[in-house]
């Protein structure tokens, strides 16, 4: 259930717009801290929560850390948000199947005489 852990990270806003950011190009702890006018260490525990969810990714370069969207960690995500687009349109192309025709509804013109 990965992505359960997916759901809850991007569920709070401020590490949404932070991923958001990181899908875009990648960025140091400091520059998304300066970026969203947290300090480093919010930003920090934030990044934690999206690597825990396999949404992010960091390599070192010295003594920084650049982090950045882990494109993979989207696709169990993508997967269970997919199953539910499956249903609607399975239930929609149900709802656009042809229908059989009603015979008209007898009217006193049309009704047969009993002789």
């Amino acid at each position: 259930m990965a992505y359960g852990l997916a759901l809850a990270a991007l569920a709070d806003p401020t590490r949404r717009a932070l991923f958001e950011r990181l899908h875009r190009q990648p960025h140091t702890v400091g520059e998304l801290a300066d970026w969203a006018q947290i300090r480093q260490p919010t930003v920090s525990q934030h990044l934690r929560v999206l690597r825990e969810a396999h949404l992010v990714t960091d390599r070192r370069e010295g003594t920084r850390r650049i982090y950045s969207s882990n494109r993979e960690g989207l696709a169990e995500l993508r997967k269970y948000l997919g199953s539910f687009w499956d249903d609607v349109l399975a239930a929609y192309a149900g709802a656009d199947a042809p229908r059989q025709p009603h015979a008209a509804p007898r009217t006193a013109k049309t009704r047969r005489r009993r002789r």
